[in-house]
């Protein structure tokens, strides 16, 4: 049976089959090489997970098979660091990685719920087929290895967390738990609101504008984008010091601004030409009242 034939069943315990050989092979990693830095050797995994997966996503022809890669992956990354610097378990030091635990399996749940299984390719992936054997090239660069060392940047703010020496509960903490939390509320019912938009009948070209959608037209990159922003304000009510991490929210702000949301916004002008009003009247990521369009 060909593989783009296989049911979503069979296609996702292959991703999960996938994900259990990536993870074999960090392991792997860490354990022969001599690599005394947590961070350079998290960082050497990562990249040997992430070309497992790829190896998978050519076998199953199907960049896909990576997607769930940004919500798993950050997860044994803090476990590894909490086994190498940990130290004790402080509120911060529970309340962080419980957080980061909630984020990564709503994340991939929702993943799970979408996808369709090895006949379903992500649009922003397959569009790039036309380059022909260009293609993996530019799978491996673009979709798999940049979003890996964007999410491992981003990740970067637990070390401060979860070493020795970080500083007392204060301000910033609450600052860092508002951000986290209300991120992995506001993406959940941002993409509650989208699933039941998409499976709901409604109107021939109707575009949804109800709940956190009336006020920004990408809530859920909103959501992804807040919950970095709010594991680096943890990192730096931890140690302050450790102020240059903030090149992990950064990264992602940027990816989502210049990729992401232009991608989209394509996307459904090309698809819903009244799309042009929402633009020009609704804000690309952060939810707030319309803006008033110039006559």
């Amino acid at each position: 049976m060909p593989l783009k034939r296989l049911t979503r069943t069979a296609s996702l315990a292959l991703c999960l089959a996938a994900y259990a050989l990536a993870a074999g092979v960090a392991v792997l990693v860490c354990r022969l090489l001599p690599w005394r830095s947590p961070i350079v050797a998290a960082g050497i995994a990562d990249c040997a997970a992430t070309v497992a997966i790829f190896a998978f996503s050519v076998a199953l022809d199907n960049s896909s098979v990576y997607d769930p890669y940004w919500s798993v992956a950050p997860v044994p990354i803090c476990l590894f660091w909490i086994l190498r610097v940990g130290a004790g378990f402080s509120l911060r030091q529970i309340v962080v990685p419980v957080l980061l635990l909630v984020w990564a399996i709503r994340l991939t749940v929702n993943w799970v719920r979408r996808w369709r299984g090895l006949s379903d390719e992500d649009w922003r992936y397959s569009d790039y087929r036309r380059f022909g054997a260009g293609y993996w090239p530019i799978s491996f660069l673009g979709f798999h290895f940049f979003p890996t060392v964007i999410v491992f940047a981003g990740c970067l703010s637990l070390i401060p967390v979860l070493a020795a020496g970080s500083r007392r509960i204060g301000l910033l903490d609450l600052l860092g738990l508002c951000a986290t939390a209300g991120a992995i509320l506001i993406e959940s019912s941002a993409d509650r609101q989208l699933r039941r938009f998409v499976t709901s009948p409604r109107e021939h070209g109707r575009i949804l504008d109800e709940g956190l959608w009336a006020f920004s037209r990408h809530p859920n990159y909103f959501g992804e984008v807040l919950f970095w922003w709010g594991l680096y304000i943890f990192g730096l009510a931890a140690n302050p010091a450790w102020w240059w991490t903030i090149v992990g929210p950064l990264v992602v702000s940027v990816l989502f601004l210049t990729v992401s949301v232009p991608m989209m916004d394509r996307r459904m002008l090309a698809r819903h030409p009244g799309y042009a009003e929402v633009i020009a009247t609704r804000s690309a990521l952060v939810p707030w009242a319309y803006k008033r369009r110039e006559e």
